[in-house]
């Protein structure tokens, strides 16, 4: 999934144009940090689980 992209519209001032640019980069990469902490809080709760289970069946 990707994040919404703003229209580029017309960048009649570079310095607006760079600073739109500069936000779009922004919402992007923090889009896909989220994404992956995300992902890594799902895989460190599966790696929990399982330890908790193997340490749970080593006992009984």
């Amino acid at each position: 999934m990707f994040p919404p992209f703003f229209g580029c519209g017309d960048s009649s001032n570079p310095a607006q144009s760079r600073r739109r640019h500069q936000e779009r980069k922004l919402h992007t990469l923090t889009f896909w940090r989220d994404g992956l902490e995300r992902q890594l809080a799902a895989i460190n709760a599966a790696i929990s689980t399982l330890e908790r289970q193997m340490h749970d069946s080593t006992e009984a």
